[in-house]
């Protein structure tokens, strides 16, 4: 019930509320101005997308209009309802849903086109923010970090199975809201390595020095710099310390004294430095009951094992698709007219917009269809080509006001429920934000996800509003009473 005198439209927040009305409006017309044709019949005829998002529009008021009007604690309450039904949809997408451009994604109803994906993502925030709101959770526990990622991972593999990649990858942006509420920094740290590692061997595959591998040559050195560096900031034993150089120093000289006879892998004679070294901190874990160099051990095998399985996976596992979008992607191969095509086209459409842009509906990359997606995926060049550098900086402004302002009313929430669901928003949008912007400049791959309430799609436009408008309702409901 509502306490008495507070009206759900007095306790809203409502700077997020116009950040989202305004951000709508210039979403829509950058779909107006991608999706305008000389012979266009106008940006109000339902047959065209700039008709068709405004429908979308709408709707979403109405979605948000109901979600303001339930009560605050029903999305505690049913978030497991909510994500069984999502989880039990995402499962009969992937044998019901036709083939849309290599994709099992979309359920079709008619003229009406639904990506259940879309909606994961707040029913995983909802179900994830409901189990560690449980009195004394702790997130440290492995039964407690063991169920939270399952509730992550397993919509995730579902979306995989729908061949709808990019849109499963957001899921990885949970890491932030689990680092948030105490996950050990040595999993986001393995993440970034994994990802440093994986884009250090492919760009350097191809040279070598002697039978050395010079990709892998690499990684293995990081990998023991970072074995040292954790236990010098971490546990600071000098005995330990010694014992690591001298290994060092003896085990890289014997491969330099047996290279000057035969062949020798330096690769493996980093790697027998880094395995002898993880037991000498198992022995210490063992002897001094000291738990970070157990763990320091574990990152350290577990990246050799990675290290030496990134060429299997770009090769055997990866599809050809995405192992050339990846090779454009790091400058390995030149494709400007197939796999690089969208992002060359984009960078160009960018680039011919200036400091204030060709003026709207004045774009020549976009209206002439060079630039493919152009009201999708790649939504982010037409602004970047109609309102030059300044245009593009107040999208990417307005964007960070309104990850800001989330995490801000996260951390006011009086309970761990909101505050476990806001940094799931917050995290979900920036994850957004940086790889559809990075895409489209050509900085991470092409993975086709779109701009938060810039892309054309009414299946985005209303998972992106039901999960921002879920926290402002949560938001609204901390200061009332049973």
């Amino acid at each position: 019930m509502y306490n008495k005198g507070l009206n759900i439209w007095k306790s809203i927040d409502w700077i997020t509320i116009g950040i989202y009305m305004l951000m709508v409006i210039a979403g829509w017309l950058s779909i107006c101005g991608a999706s305008y044709e000389f012979d266009s019949p106008g940006f109000f005829n339902p047959a065209e997308r700039p008709g068709l998002q405004l429908i979308w529009i709408g709707s979403a008021f109405i979605l948000v209009f109901i979600i303001l009007m339930l009560d605050k604690n029903f999305f505690e309450t049913f978030a497991y309802l909510i994500y069984g039904f999502v989880f039990f949809v995402l499962v009969v997408t992937i044998f019901i849903a036709p083939n849309i451009k290599g994709s099992h994604s979309w359920l079709v109803f008619g003229p009406l086109h639904i990506q259940p994906a879309e909606f994961a993502k707040f029913s995983i925030a909802l179900a994830v923010a409901k189990f560690m709101n449980r009195h004394d959770f702790n997130l440290l526990t492995f039964r407690n970090f063991t169920i939270v990622s399952l509730l992550i991972l397993a919509p995730m593999l579902c979306i995989i199975l729908q061949k709808e990649t990019g849109t499963a990858l957001v899921c990885i942006a949970f890491a932030l809201m689990l680092y948030r509420e105490g996950m050990s920094g040595f999993i986001l740290l393995s993440g970034f390595c994994a990802t440093a590692f994986f884009v250090i061997v492919l760009k350097f595959g191809e040279e070598m020095l002697g039978v050395t591998p010079v990709g892998q040559l690499i990684v293995s050195i990081l990998i023991l710099l970072i074995l040292f560096f954790l236990v010098f900031f971490l546990r600071k034993d000098k005995l330990v310390l010694q014992i690591m150089i001298y290994l060092t120093v003896l085990s890289i000289f014997a491969g330099f004294i047996a290279s000057l006879y035969i062949p020798v892998n330096f690769v493996w004679v980093i790697a027998g430095v880094i395995v002898l070294i993880s037991l000498l901190l198992i022995f210490f874990t063992i002897k001094n009951m000291v738990i970070h160099y157990v763990l320091i051990a574990t990152f350290a095998i577990l990246s050799l094992l990675f290290l030496f399985s990134i060429e299997y996976v770009f090769n055997d596992v990866l599809e050809s698709h995405q192992q050339i979008r990846i090779k454009v992607t790091l400058g390995l191969e030149n494709d400007p007219t197939g796999a690089g095509y969208n992002v060359n086209q984009s960078k160009i459409a960018i680039g011919s917009g200036g400091l204030w842009g060709k003026g709207f509906l004045k774009g020549t990359q976009t209206k002439l269809k060079y630039v493919p997606e152009k009201d999708t995926d790649f939504i982010f060049c037409s602004v970047g080509e109609e309102f030059g550098l300044w245009g593009s900086l107040l999208v990417l402004v307005f964007f960070g006001f309104l990850i800001i302002r989330i995490v801000y009313l996260a951390e006011r929430q009086n309970f761990v429920f909101g505050r476990v669901y806001g940094y799931s928003v917050a995290s979900i949008f920036l994850f957004h934000l940086m790889v559809n912007v990075g895409m489209v400049l050509g900085i991470t791959p092409v993975i086709g996800i779109p701009l938060p309430f810039f892309s054309y799609g009414g299946s985005s436009l209303w998972g992106f509003t039901i999960l921002l408008f879920i926290l402002l309702r949560i938001d609204a409901g901390r200061k009332e009473t049973l």
